[in-house]
């Protein structure tokens, strides 16, 4: 069966994660403002996506592409023999690791706003920039944070093992990503760049 193109909701989320996750690896400082406040956008968009799995359209629901070992298996024989088939949604490898990506995605939002708690009215406060009378932005806020982060060694224990699990699951993610830009890769050349152009604005499988 020829699958369809993802629709808008589904490329939003996707690619709003992916800048989300770029943007608190390589360009806010962790812990800072502009860190928090993506870390809570990128949770808004994997709920957002979750709900649409189950009121979004056909192919973006979670029963067309259900996690199986089974089905998986049944895939990697289809790819050593050489057979290609068209799936309507994720194929049972990509719902895998799609799956992975989101329970994953989960601990990093849910251990970050753990640690965080709510974001900052300024995102500057936290990294300590000053404002143009040359007191600390945030005030009474920024204080408030540079108490808890000095809250000595009852607030380091509370927060050390969520911190962990926090790094833990972050460099896991990454580990994830990689094995899912292979497998687009893979794919494509395999079965054709249709995986690739169906996320793509206006782009449809062929």
């Amino acid at each position: 069966m020829e699958a369809k193109n993802w629709d808008p909701i589904v490329k939003l989320t996707h690619w709003g994660i992916v800048t989300a996750v770029i943007g608190n690896a390589l360009v806010t400082e962790e812990g800072s403002g502009w860190h928090i406040w993506v870390g809570y956008g990128l949770a808004a968009l994997l709920a957002l996506r979750l709900l649409w799995g189950l009121v979004g359209p056909r192919e973006a629901r979670f029963g067309s592409f259900p996690p199986s070992l089974a089905r998986a298996t049944h895939h990697l024989g289809e790819i050593r023999r050489g057979e290609v088939t068209r799936h309507a949604s994720h194929n049972p490898l990509g719902a895998l690791m799609a799956y992975a990506i989101w329970a994953v995605l989960l601990v990093v939002a849910g251990t970050g706003i753990a640690m965080s708690g709510p974001p900052p009215s300024n995102p500057s406060a936290v990294s300590g920039e000053h404002d143009e009378h040359g007191a600390k932005a945030g005030g009474a806020e920024h204080e408030e944070r540079a108490e808890a982060a000095e809250g000595g060694e009852e607030g380091e224990e509370e927060e050390g093992p969520l911190l962990e699990l926090h790094e833990l699951s972050v460099n896991l993610l990454y580990v994830l990503i990689a094995l899912h830009l292979m497998g687009v890769v893979f794919e494509s050349r395999r079965s054709g760049p249709g995986i690739v152009r169906s996320m793509l604005p206006g782009g449809t499988r062929r």
